[in-house]
């Protein structure tokens, strides 16, 4: 499961400082979550469905084979939420027999014609509707909705939205549209007959066995999966979908878009058979599923899902070449489900309370693969987002990574279980070495395969391998909370020629050992000097040098997950970023410099030499630190900068030295910016767009219909969103929508920001655009699970909502024979309703 991830950071206001600190679920008491107890043992699930497209319900019939798993039994209990039971019966060859059942407050408990021993199988037949839009079970921060089952535009009444059905398990959905035990520890093999009309293609896990033509313009498709796994991996897509085909050795390769985004599916998802190479090869343990296809989904409920050969994405996944070129948003998210195939589908988390063995891996899985395709250098910038993502939210520091008190399942898809439980892979990885750790997970999947496991099984696997105990590692990163907070001060001894580093834990509560990598600068050079610090306040370490060094830099690798407290000049952080070969201190240099270029030459200096990184990410930095309308920054960096507008290998370091330009407001740039619009990049044409705005406004309407701004990067939408707001572009209007929404969290926190997107917020509620109110909707209700648990933010939420909500009314006064005003109060309403 990838969760959604929010625009700009728009939500980090939540979390920063402590006006949101509160929680709705501060205060309550603890409950201690225990595993489900296994009673029974879910064997075989057969299931043959068909839709009622008007009802937005499911006829569903069930052959469900199971033993007890350890001590006889005479019943069955399984989850089955708002459906209703027809017909129950135990099935022996094809000939049923009635058992008598109980269904009350979503449970199905059935009376089995006999006592069954361990091992000793039984075939129960349930006949039923499955009516998900009667489920009353909520969803989540990471996960918006637990209907389980979801017709998009059942009715096909909009004509600009595809009619879809797919579904979402995780948690524990799948009972919404099928009796089961719904629970992570159940393995089950699957076969599936879905009866859908004739127009639309399906997909669900493993491999169609035959697809038959039915009377009235339908068709069955036979879908068997002979390998075990859990039901919440259960999965069926139906759609009018493009199949763009691809391999991986003898394993098809499926993508299922949309059919305008046919010709660019394998731009999107193209990398996937090397990225099933690379994770086989890194694992010595191949792929292990029949296939592996990859569908999108309107309005789907989360970012994305690992349904066992079946992921499924949010439609945002769905690319154009203009954002394509600048770079493919969607190929982390695409590497992180592929991984679960192995950490969360192979091997399953025994319980919600593990899910670091699904989420941390999947996680760590971003950087394997950006390390392997990009080099480590742009896999250590994303580990150094998901570590900020982690801390942005206080609330995380208070979490064991494995914790069995959480208040719902749904808390648990969180930063620890995801950007924290990542990080501490990789610190494991670097304290055990690439050999041992990746021989561990070995060993882990094997002892594990096609069933479930917890952290203690990663823990003992890996210390078989590496012969090391790793019970200090474990206790303090998986059944604790928090991370160290550092400060340190460096003292030289000239008569000894020795410098002593002094490095201090400033946190609350107790304190972490680790191993940590100190760089020593000599002349500009860096000596790496590898230290333990143990679990106490203070450490001291001591080395011998030639001369009182320029500068002491501490985690000069980025391995550590830490807070660090520096007090280095502009001019040490010259020093660093000259010498330093790790990621981490050259990007924390020019961090330091772009706050600092307009007051003190050596960050003005720092700047100029970060145009000139090998990675992408600096130099953009860098541009975005720069203001060329001075004369001293224009002196060392314009000529620079200007070669990168136009040279510059990647499309999206062209787009940020056209916008440090475009500051400078000089008409001779027009030609460039001119230039920049006729270009294939989103992120070029929106920063040529806004520089040409700065100089001569009265050309931006005409222009902005050349940028395609659907899907666009977040990037490219919070550049445009001023000029598009300014010049009341409303062509654009609804590519601004889901950033507006957000503007009382980005007043916060970009007060320049967050006034336009508010003149933005209330010229979507001011004006007859269903599309723009849509997505206002759409976002608001996908993150109400996250927002929800802070009061302070949902009442601002449900504030502009009914602000909004007043504008629409004199809209509706104003023009009541609009064929979509009542539509956008719907969804206005409905939105405010789903917050309360």
């Amino acid at each position: 499961m990838k969760k959604i991830i929010l625009s700009l950071g728009l939500l980090g206001i939540l979390f920063s400082g402590n006006v949101f600190a509160q929680t709705e679920t501060s205060g309550r008491t603890e409950v201690y979550r225990a595993s489900h107890t296994k009673m029974t043992e879910l064997k075989h699930t057969k299931l043959k469905v068909n839709f009622d497209y008007q009802k937005e319900q499911m006829g569903g019939e069930e052959w469900l084979t199971a033993s007890p798993y350890f001590y006889p039994t005479d019943s069955l209990v399984l989850n089955a939420k708002s459906m209703l039971i027809h017909e129950v019966a135990l099935d022996k060859n094809g000939s049923k027999s009635p058992l008598k059942y109980e269904y009350k407050d979503d449970m199905l408990k059935i009376n089995l014609d006999k006592t069954y021993n361990r091992n000793q199988d039984y075939t129960v037949y349930i006949k039923y509707t499955a009516r998900p839009n009667e489920v009353t079970q909520k969803g989540s921060a990471a996960i918006s909705d637990a209907k389980g089952l979801y017709f998009i535009n059942a009715q096909g009444t909009d004509k600009d939205k595809p009619t879809q059905i797919w579904t979402q398990g995780e948690t524990e959905s799948s009972s919404a549209w099928f009796p089961t035990i719904d629970k992570t520890n159940q393995k089950t093999t699957e076969e599936i007959y879905m009866t859908v009309p004739d127009k639309y293609v399906t997909l669900s896990n493993g491999i169609m066995k035959s697809s038959t033509k039915e009377a009235n313009g339908l068709r069955t498709d036979h879908w068997v999966m002979d390998k075990k796994h859990s039901p919440y991996l259960f999965f069926m897509g139906v759609g009018d979908y493009a199949v763009v085909k691809d391999k991986w050795r003898n394993i098809d390769v499926d993508y299922y878009v949309e059919k305008e985004y046919e010709p660019y599916a394998k731009q999107i998802f193209g990398n996937t058979p090397e990225m099933i190479e690379f994770f086989s090869k890194r694992l010595n343990y191949d792929y292990p599923w029949s296939k592996y296809a990859q569908i999108t989904g309107r309005d789907y409920v989360s970012g994305a899902m690992e349904n066992t050969t079946a992921t499924l994405h949010q439609e945002s996944a769905q690319q154009k070449p203009g954002d394509l070129i600048d770079e493919n948003k969607w190929e982390e998210t695409i590497a992180h489900e592929l991984f679960h195939h192995w950490f969360g589908d192979l091997v399953t988390a025994e319980s919600w309370s593990n899910l670091t063995v699904n989420e941390s891996f999947a996680n760590y899985s971003q950087y394997l693969w950006n390390e392997h395709k990009y080099g480590k250098d742009l896999a250590d910038y994303g580990l150094m987002k998901e570590s900020k993502g982690y801390m942005l939210d206080p609330s995380n520091i208070s979490k064991d990574l494995v914790r069995f008190n959480y208040h719902s399942r749904e808390d648990m898809f969180d930063g620890v279980s995801y950007n924290k439980g990542g990080a501490i892979l990789h610190m494991l990885r670097n304290y055990l070495g690439d050999d041992a750790f990746f021989a561990g997970l070995n060993y882990y999947l094997k002892t594990n395969e096609y069933g479930s496991a917890e952290a203690h099984q990663l823990r003992l696997s890996l210390e078989k391998v590496s012969g090391k105990d790793l019970n200090w590692f474990f206790s303090q990163w998986y059944f604790d909370s928090g991370h160290p907070k550092i400060s340190y001060t460096t003292t030289f001894e000239p008569v000894k020629k020795e410098i002593t580093v002094s490095v201090a834990q400033t946190q609350i509560g107790k304190n972490f050992e680790f191993p940590l990598a100190i760089d020593v600068f000599e002349n500009g050079k860096p000596s790496r000097k590898n230290v333990w610090v143990s679990a106490k306040e203070k450490n001291d370490f001591t080395f011998s040098v030639g001369k009182n060094p320029e500068l002491v830099n501490i985690n000069a690798d980025g391995v550590l997950l830490a807070e660090f407290t520096d007090t280095k000049t502009p001019e040490q952080y010259f020093v660093q970023y000259s010498g330093s070969k790790d990621f981490l201190g050259r990007y924390n240099a020019v961090e330091n410099a772009a706050e600092n270029a307009a007051k003190n030459p050596a960050a003005l200096k720092t700047l100029a030499a970060a145009l000139k990184d090998s990675n992408f990410r600096i130099r953009m930095k860098a541009l975005n630190g720069l203001d060329l309308s001075k004369a001293d920054q224009s002196k060392a960096a314009l000529s620079e900068v200007e070669k990168m507008a136009s040279g510059d290998p990647k499309t999206l370091v062209q787009g940020a030295a056209i916008a440090a330009l475009g500051k400078t407001k000089d008409k001779k740039y027009l030609q460039l910016f001119e230039k920049g619009m006729n270009a294939l990049s989103n992120s070029v044409k929106a920063n040529s767009l806004s520089a040409i705005a700065a100089i001569d406004p009265a050309r931006v309407a005409a222009l902005a219909d050349k940028i395609d701004l659907e899907g666009a990067s977040d990037d490219v939408i919070a550049e445009l969103m001023p000029t598009i707001i300014k010049n009341k572009i409303e062509k654009q209007m609804p590519a601004i929508a889901s950033t507006a929404a957000f503007y009382p969290f980005i007043k916060f926190q970009k007060p320049e920001l967050g006034a336009v997107a508010e003149e933005g917020y209330n010229w979507i509620m001011s004006s007859d655009n269903l599309k723009s109110t849509e997505n206002v909707t759409k976002v608001l209700t996908q993150v109400k699970g996250q927002i929800g648990q802070n009061p302070q933010a949902k009442m601002m939420i449900v504030q502009i909502l009914k602000d909004g909500l007043a504008k629409k009314m004199l809209v509706l006064k104003a023009n009541p024979s609009s064929p979509t005003i009542n539509q956008q109060i719907d969804l206005i309403n409905k939105t405010i309703e789903a917050y309360k």
